[in-house]
Protein backbone atom coordinates (compact mmCIF):
# COMPACT_ATOMS: atom_id res chain seq x y z
CA UNK A 1 0.00 0.00 0.00
CA UNK A 2 1.05 3.35 -0.80
CA UNK A 3 -0.70 6.34 0.22
CA UNK A 4 0.02 9.69 1.29
CA UNK A 5 -1.12 9.36 4.97
CA UNK A 6 0.87 10.60 8.57
CA UNK A 7 -0.97 8.35 10.43
CA UNK A 8 -4.28 5.87 9.91
CA UNK A 9 -5.97 7.10 13.22
CA UNK A 10 -5.54 11.02 12.23
CA UNK A 11 -6.17 10.54 8.01
CA UNK A 12 -9.79 11.88 7.90
CA UNK A 13 -8.89 14.62 10.77
CA UNK A 14 -6.40 16.31 8.34
CA UNK A 15 -8.37 15.22 5.30
CA UNK A 16 -11.47 17.24 6.48
CA UNK A 17 -9.31 20.16 8.04
CA UNK A 18 -7.81 20.79 4.61
CA UNK A 19 -10.92 20.70 3.10
CA UNK A 20 -12.52 22.92 5.21
CA UNK A 21 -9.56 25.41 4.75
CA UNK A 22 -9.13 24.95 0.81
CA UNK A 23 -13.07 25.94 0.36
CA UNK A 24 -13.16 28.43 3.36
CA UNK A 25 -15.66 30.31 1.60
CA UNK A 26 -18.11 27.91 1.33
CA UNK A 27 -18.22 25.58 4.27
CA UNK A 28 -17.33 25.28 8.09
CA UNK A 29 -15.32 22.62 9.78
CA UNK A 30 -16.66 21.32 13.16
CA UNK A 31 -14.20 19.26 14.48
CA UNK A 32 -15.83 17.10 17.68
CA UNK A 33 -18.31 15.40 16.27
CA UNK A 34 -16.97 15.71 12.53
CA UNK A 35 -19.45 18.00 10.72
CA UNK A 36 -19.41 20.04 7.28
CA UNK A 37 -22.10 23.02 7.18
CA UNK A 38 -22.14 25.79 4.73
CA UNK A 39 -20.58 29.16 5.50
CA UNK A 40 -23.64 31.45 4.46
CA UNK A 41 -26.77 30.57 7.50
CA UNK A 42 -29.94 28.69 6.52
CA UNK A 43 -32.14 31.42 5.35
CA UNK A 44 -35.24 31.65 7.95
CA UNK A 45 -37.74 28.97 7.28
CA UNK A 46 -36.46 27.12 4.36
CA UNK A 47 -35.79 23.16 4.83
CA UNK A 48 -32.01 21.95 5.93
CA UNK A 49 -30.66 19.44 3.80
CA UNK A 50 -28.23 17.24 5.82
CA UNK A 51 -26.57 13.98 4.21
CA UNK A 52 -23.82 11.80 5.32
CA UNK A 53 -21.78 8.38 5.33
CA UNK A 54 -18.85 7.06 5.79
CA UNK A 55 -15.51 8.64 4.13
CA UNK A 56 -13.81 7.49 1.04
CA UNK A 57 -16.28 8.52 -1.36
CA UNK A 58 -15.15 12.15 -1.99
CA UNK A 59 -16.46 14.86 -3.20
CA UNK A 60 -19.80 12.74 -1.75
CA UNK A 61 -21.14 14.41 0.93
CA UNK A 62 -19.16 16.85 1.89
CA UNK A 63 -18.36 18.73 -1.23
CA UNK A 64 -22.02 18.63 -1.93
CA UNK A 65 -22.17 21.13 1.05
CA UNK A 66 -22.94 24.99 0.04
CA UNK A 67 -25.95 27.12 -1.57
CA UNK A 68 -28.11 25.10 -3.72
CA UNK A 69 -27.38 21.61 -2.18
CA UNK A 70 -26.84 20.40 1.52
CA UNK A 71 -27.10 22.58 3.94
CA UNK A 72 -24.72 20.18 6.15
CA UNK A 73 -23.12 16.63 5.89
CA UNK A 74 -21.96 13.89 8.47
CA UNK A 75 -18.72 12.06 7.55
CA UNK A 76 -17.78 8.91 9.25
CA UNK A 77 -14.58 6.93 9.11
CA UNK A 78 -13.60 5.78 6.11
CA UNK A 79 -16.63 2.93 4.92
CA UNK A 80 -18.28 3.54 8.35
CA UNK A 81 -21.03 5.30 8.89
CA UNK A 82 -21.29 8.62 11.14
CA UNK A 83 -22.68 8.33 14.35
CA UNK A 84 -26.09 9.90 15.49
CA UNK A 85 -24.24 12.79 17.42
CA UNK A 86 -22.90 13.88 14.48
CA UNK A 87 -26.45 13.91 12.54
CA UNK A 88 -28.09 16.00 15.83
CA UNK A 89 -25.32 18.17 15.67
CA UNK A 90 -25.56 18.89 12.04
CA UNK A 91 -29.14 19.18 12.41
CA UNK A 92 -28.96 21.70 15.22
CA UNK A 93 -26.68 23.82 13.42
CA UNK A 94 -28.45 24.27 10.38
CA UNK A 95 -32.10 24.27 10.96
CA UNK A 96 -33.20 27.18 10.57
CA UNK A 97 -37.42 26.96 11.08
CA UNK A 98 -38.53 24.77 8.26
CA UNK A 99 -37.18 21.45 9.48
CA UNK A 100 -34.73 19.00 8.38
CA UNK A 101 -34.71 16.66 5.62
CA UNK A 102 -32.30 13.74 5.94
CA UNK A 103 -31.31 12.24 2.18
CA UNK A 104 -29.55 9.00 3.39
CA UNK A 105 -28.33 5.68 1.27
CA UNK A 106 -29.68 2.58 1.71
CA UNK A 107 -26.68 1.20 4.21
CA UNK A 108 -27.70 -0.37 7.35
CA UNK A 109 -25.88 1.78 9.54
CA UNK A 110 -26.39 4.74 7.70
CA UNK A 111 -30.25 4.19 7.93
CA UNK A 112 -29.80 3.06 11.73
CA UNK A 113 -28.40 5.85 12.95
CA UNK A 114 -30.21 8.46 10.98
CA UNK A 115 -33.22 6.70 12.37
CA UNK A 116 -31.73 7.06 15.72
CA UNK A 117 -30.86 10.69 15.00
CA UNK A 118 -34.33 12.03 13.86
CA UNK A 119 -36.32 10.41 16.70
CA UNK A 120 -33.75 12.42 19.06
CA UNK A 121 -34.83 15.72 16.77
CA UNK A 122 -37.05 18.35 18.64
CA UNK A 123 -38.01 19.36 15.19
CA UNK A 124 -40.07 18.43 12.26
CA UNK A 125 -37.83 15.96 9.99
CA UNK A 126 -38.49 13.81 7.36
CA UNK A 127 -36.19 11.35 5.55
CA UNK A 128 -35.29 10.36 1.65
CA UNK A 129 -33.78 7.09 1.80
CA UNK A 130 -31.61 6.55 -1.96
CA UNK A 131 -31.67 2.86 -3.27
CA UNK A 132 -30.48 3.75 -7.10
CA UNK A 133 -28.30 0.64 -7.38
CA UNK A 134 -29.75 -1.74 -10.00
CA UNK A 135 -27.40 -4.57 -9.15
CA UNK A 136 -29.06 -5.54 -6.87
CA UNK A 137 -32.70 -7.41 -7.15
CA UNK A 138 -35.42 -5.29 -5.48
CA UNK A 139 -35.99 -8.28 -3.19
CA UNK A 140 -32.96 -7.95 -1.91
CA UNK A 141 -32.55 -8.76 1.99
CA UNK A 142 -31.35 -5.31 2.76
CA UNK A 143 -32.61 -3.72 -0.34
CA UNK A 144 -30.69 -2.09 -2.95
CA UNK A 145 -27.92 0.31 -2.57
CA UNK A 146 -27.94 3.96 -2.49
CA UNK A 147 -25.05 5.16 -4.94
CA UNK A 148 -23.93 7.78 -7.42
CA UNK A 149 -27.43 8.63 -7.91
CA UNK A 150 -27.97 10.00 -4.27
CA UNK A 151 -25.81 13.50 -5.68
CA UNK A 152 -28.94 13.38 -8.18
CA UNK A 153 -30.98 13.65 -5.44
CA UNK A 154 -29.14 16.05 -3.31
CA UNK A 155 -29.14 18.78 -6.28
CA UNK A 156 -32.19 18.73 -6.89
CA UNK A 157 -34.04 18.73 -4.02
CA UNK A 158 -31.39 21.23 -2.81
CA UNK A 159 -32.74 23.47 -5.61
CA UNK A 160 -35.95 22.91 -4.21
CA UNK A 161 -35.44 23.96 -0.64
CA UNK A 162 -33.76 26.79 -1.95
CA UNK A 163 -36.38 27.81 -3.98
CA UNK A 164 -38.78 28.00 -0.41
CA UNK A 165 -40.50 24.28 -1.18
CA UNK A 166 -41.44 23.36 1.95
CA UNK A 167 -40.71 19.66 4.18
CA UNK A 168 -43.10 16.97 2.55
CA UNK A 169 -42.62 18.89 -0.71
CA UNK A 170 -38.75 18.74 -0.58
CA UNK A 171 -39.66 14.71 0.40
CA UNK A 172 -41.89 13.75 -2.19
CA UNK A 173 -39.54 15.72 -4.85
CA UNK A 174 -36.79 13.59 -3.22
CA UNK A 175 -38.49 10.23 -3.47
CA UNK A 176 -39.97 10.96 -7.50
CA UNK A 177 -35.96 11.36 -7.96
CA UNK A 178 -35.16 8.22 -6.20
CA UNK A 179 -38.42 6.16 -8.38
CA UNK A 180 -36.85 7.44 -11.81
CA UNK A 181 -33.08 7.00 -11.49
CA UNK A 182 -30.55 3.60 -11.49
CA UNK A 183 -27.43 3.10 -11.45
CA UNK A 184 -24.71 0.34 -11.66
CA UNK A 185 -21.14 -0.11 -11.46
CA UNK A 186 -18.41 -1.89 -12.82
CA UNK A 187 -14.54 -2.31 -11.07
CA UNK A 188 -11.06 -3.38 -12.76
CA UNK A 189 -9.67 -3.28 -9.62
CA UNK A 190 -10.97 -3.16 -5.61
CA UNK A 191 -10.16 -0.49 -3.15
CA UNK A 192 -7.04 -0.71 -0.62
CA UNK A 193 -8.98 0.84 2.76
CA UNK A 194 -5.96 2.26 4.82
CA UNK A 195 -6.70 0.71 8.07
CA UNK A 196 -6.55 -2.94 6.00
CA UNK A 197 -3.72 -2.12 4.05
CA UNK A 198 -4.71 -4.08 0.92
CA UNK A 199 -7.09 -4.75 -1.82
CA UNK A 200 -10.22 -6.00 -0.51
CA UNK A 201 -10.57 -8.59 -2.96
CA UNK A 202 -8.52 -9.19 -5.73
CA UNK A 203 -9.14 -9.74 -9.95
CA UNK A 204 -6.95 -11.75 -12.43
CA UNK A 205 -5.98 -9.17 -14.85
CA UNK A 206 -8.63 -10.61 -17.55
CA UNK A 207 -11.27 -10.16 -15.11
CA UNK A 208 -13.85 -7.49 -13.65
CA UNK A 209 -16.49 -7.25 -11.26
CA UNK A 210 -19.36 -6.65 -12.25
CA UNK A 211 -22.25 -4.65 -9.54
CA UNK A 212 -19.62 -3.25 -8.01
CA UNK A 213 -20.66 -1.71 -4.86
CA UNK A 214 -19.45 1.96 -3.51
CA UNK A 215 -17.24 -0.01 -0.49
CA UNK A 216 -15.10 -2.49 -1.45
CA UNK A 217 -17.72 -5.04 -1.70
CA UNK A 218 -17.56 -7.52 -4.92
CA UNK A 219 -20.43 -7.35 -7.64
CA UNK A 220 -23.20 -9.43 -8.84
CA UNK A 221 -20.45 -11.59 -11.03
CA UNK A 222 -16.72 -11.85 -11.68
CA UNK A 223 -16.59 -11.35 -15.80
CA UNK A 224 -14.08 -11.98 -18.24
CA UNK A 225 -12.96 -8.18 -19.08
CA UNK A 226 -13.80 -7.68 -22.59
CA UNK A 227 -14.44 -4.26 -25.17
CA UNK A 228 -16.16 -1.34 -23.07
CA UNK A 229 -18.86 -1.20 -25.81
CA UNK A 230 -20.09 -4.28 -24.38
CA UNK A 231 -19.40 -3.32 -20.75
CA UNK A 232 -21.58 -0.53 -21.60
CA UNK A 233 -24.40 -1.94 -23.22
CA UNK A 234 -24.32 -5.11 -20.03
CA UNK A 235 -24.94 -2.72 -17.87
CA UNK A 236 -27.41 -0.35 -19.70
CA UNK A 237 -29.47 -3.03 -20.78
CA UNK A 238 -30.18 -3.88 -17.01
CA UNK A 239 -30.51 -0.03 -16.34
CA UNK A 240 -32.96 -0.05 -19.58
CA UNK A 241 -35.53 -2.89 -18.42
CA UNK A 242 -35.49 -1.52 -15.06
CA UNK A 243 -36.76 2.48 -15.68
CA UNK A 244 -38.11 1.44 -19.07
CA UNK A 245 -37.38 5.40 -20.43
CA UNK A 246 -40.74 6.27 -23.09
CA UNK A 247 -39.68 7.21 -26.91
CA UNK A 248 -39.09 11.26 -26.36
CA UNK A 249 -38.17 10.96 -22.78
CA UNK A 250 -35.64 13.46 -20.92
CA UNK A 251 -33.00 12.21 -18.85
CA UNK A 252 -29.94 13.10 -17.39
CA UNK A 253 -27.12 10.24 -18.23
CA UNK A 254 -24.37 10.63 -15.76
CA UNK A 255 -20.76 8.94 -15.81
CA UNK A 256 -19.18 8.53 -12.53
CA UNK A 257 -15.47 7.29 -11.84
CA UNK A 258 -14.57 5.23 -8.41
CA UNK A 259 -11.43 7.03 -7.96
CA UNK A 260 -8.62 5.18 -10.08
CA UNK A 261 -9.90 6.14 -13.87
CA UNK A 262 -8.88 8.43 -16.05
CA UNK A 263 -11.25 11.11 -17.70
CA UNK A 264 -10.30 10.04 -20.83
CA UNK A 265 -11.68 6.32 -20.06
CA UNK A 266 -14.91 8.16 -18.51
CA UNK A 267 -15.52 10.18 -21.41
CA UNK A 268 -15.23 7.25 -23.76
CA UNK A 269 -17.97 5.50 -21.35
CA UNK A 270 -20.07 8.22 -21.87
CA UNK A 271 -20.12 8.17 -25.74
CA UNK A 272 -20.87 4.42 -25.87
CA UNK A 273 -23.72 4.84 -23.10
CA UNK A 274 -25.32 8.01 -24.71
CA UNK A 275 -25.23 6.10 -28.35
CA UNK A 276 -26.85 3.30 -26.39
CA UNK A 277 -29.77 5.55 -25.38
CA UNK A 278 -29.64 8.01 -28.27
CA UNK A 279 -30.64 4.34 -30.59
CA UNK A 280 -33.66 3.97 -28.01
CA UNK A 281 -35.19 7.08 -28.57
CA UNK A 282 -33.94 8.65 -24.92
CA UNK A 283 -33.21 12.38 -25.06
CA UNK A 284 -29.86 12.95 -23.28
CA UNK A 285 -30.41 16.31 -22.18
CA UNK A 286 -27.94 16.76 -19.20
CA UNK A 287 -24.63 15.11 -18.39
CA UNK A 288 -22.54 14.57 -15.37
CA UNK A 289 -19.36 12.81 -16.06
CA UNK A 290 -16.55 12.76 -14.19
CA UNK A 291 -15.59 11.36 -10.01
CA UNK A 292 -18.21 12.38 -7.57
CA UNK A 293 -19.17 9.22 -5.73
CA UNK A 294 -15.59 7.31 -5.28
CA UNK A 295 -14.81 4.36 -3.80
CA UNK A 296 -11.09 5.77 -2.71
CA UNK A 297 -8.46 4.29 -5.17
CA UNK A 298 -10.62 1.60 -7.29
CA UNK A 299 -10.37 1.81 -11.08
CA UNK A 300 -13.72 1.53 -12.15
CA UNK A 301 -17.23 3.72 -13.02
CA UNK A 302 -20.81 4.00 -12.82
CA UNK A 303 -23.63 4.79 -15.24
CA UNK A 304 -26.49 6.13 -13.70
CA UNK A 305 -29.69 7.24 -15.58
CA UNK A 306 -32.08 9.70 -14.26
CA UNK A 307 -35.76 10.24 -16.24
CA UNK A 308 -36.21 13.82 -15.85
CA UNK A 309 -39.49 15.57 -15.86
CA UNK A 310 -40.01 19.41 -16.40
CA UNK A 311 -39.65 20.34 -12.74
CA UNK A 312 -36.84 18.58 -12.17
CA UNK A 313 -34.71 19.28 -15.33
CA UNK A 314 -35.14 23.26 -14.13
CA UNK A 315 -34.05 22.07 -10.58
CA UNK A 316 -31.00 20.29 -11.94
CA UNK A 317 -30.06 23.53 -13.70
CA UNK A 318 -30.76 25.94 -10.91
CA UNK A 319 -27.62 27.58 -9.41
CA UNK A 320 -25.44 25.41 -7.20
CA UNK A 321 -22.06 26.50 -5.53
CA UNK A 322 -20.57 23.70 -4.13
CA UNK A 323 -16.59 22.77 -3.16
CA UNK A 324 -17.19 19.56 -6.13
CA UNK A 325 -20.30 21.19 -8.20
CA UNK A 326 -21.31 24.82 -9.34
CA UNK A 327 -22.75 26.71 -12.06
CA UNK A 328 -25.10 29.27 -12.56
CA UNK A 329 -23.71 31.36 -9.40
Amino acid sequence: MKKFINNIDSLLEESLQGFAKAHADIVNYNADPHIISRVKPTPSGKVALISGGGSGHEPLHCGFVGTGMLDAACPGQIFTSPTPDQMLTAAQTVESGGGVLFIVKNYAGDVMNFEIAAEMLDCPNATVLVNDDVSLAKDHSTGRRGVAGTLIVEKIVGAAAERGYDLMACQALGERVNQNTASMGVALTSCTVPALGKPTFTLAENEMEMGVGIHGERGRSTLPLTHASEIVEHIADIIQDELKPALGQTALLHINGFGGTPLLELHLIYQLAAQYWEQRGVKLCRSLVGNYTTSLDMAGCSITLSLLDAEMLELWDAPVHTAALRWGC
